[in-house]
């Protein structure tokens, strides 16, 4: 590796940015400490000076894909839309920020955001649906990016052989949109929660 090469700076805002860049080259699952620190120029276990493990570098690109999530006086469904743009922002970004959330891992700027929207609309729960607001969220941008994975490595999806021209995400905008505005006041606080199947 070339002296040139080393200009990245070696410390823990210089080991996300190159993990958030290849992120975006191999995605989530080619996504290794090993691959991050040849980027970097230094063996893999330079790297656990600024991330004690793979999960908080993780915790931290997801941190760095949600920090710029409209807060304020944003609607409940344009802080859904600001969630959602940041995650496709980056390949796996859904993914990513799905996985650490799911561990709970990393601080909760789009909770947060989510939170704030909800109560400033008045809905009642607003703890609780931004909650499954979400995870609607994470699941549907999941959906969505794996769709567009498999259609630009040329999977032809059930029931999309015979039309080629068929747009893989169309109409998922409206279900998005749907989904975001039911959550946000179209539950009654009062109605019990359905059981798993």
């Amino acid at each position: 590796m070339t002296p040139g090469h080393n200009s990245i700076r070696h410390d823990r805002d210089g080991v996300a940015v190159v993990a958030l860049a290849l992120l975006d080259e191999v995605g989530l699952a080619d996504l290794s400490m090993r691959r991050i620190a040849a980027r970097l120029d230094v063996q893999p276990s330079a790297l656990y000076w600024h991330f004690s493990s793979k999960q908080e570098l993780l915790a931290e690109l997801a941190d760095r894909i949600t920090a710029g999530i409209p807060r304020g006086d944003a609607s409940v469904l344009d802080t859904a839309r600001g969630i959602r743009d940041a995650l496709f922002a980056y390949r796996d970004g859904a993914e990513l920020v799905l996985s650490t959330s799911a561990l709970r891992l990393g601080s909760s700027h789009a909770q947060r955001a989510l939170t704030d929207a909800v109560q400033t609309s008045g809905a009642g729960d607003a703890s609780e649906r931004a909650t499954a607001m979400l995870h609607f969220i994470l699941g549907h941008a999941t959906l969505v990016q794996q769709r567009m994975h498999a259609d630009s490595h040329g999977a032809v999806l059930v029931g999309d052989a015979a039309d080629e021209q068929h747009d893989i995400t169309a109409g998922l905008d409206r279900v998005f949109d749907l989904g975001v505005t039911a959550i946000a006041g179209g539950v009654s606080a009062s109605a019990p929660p359905r059981d798993r199947v």
